[in-house]
């Protein structure tokens, strides 16, 4: 019984801690966007530009000529 008098209070901390978090969260708006971050593990890289891409395979296909 005299365990309660200790785990309650450090429960109730704990409580109080994890509604300061939530609370801090929705004021920061780290809930504003749920499905972009879903949508970004999908992708394999940030887009490129086209002109870049085209330079890489040039240079892709001669090293492959050359070998």
């Amino acid at each position: 019984m005299g365990a309660l008098y200790i785990l309650i209070p450090i429960a109730l901390l704990f409580l109080a801690a994890a509604v300061w978090a939530f609370l801090w969260a929705v004021d920061h708006d780290q809930f504003e966007d749920l499905e972009r971050e879903g949508e970004r593990i999908l992708l394999d890289e940030a887009p490129r530009d086209p002109a870049e891409a085209r330079d890489e395979a040039d240079a892709a296909r001669e090293a492959g000529e050359q070998a």
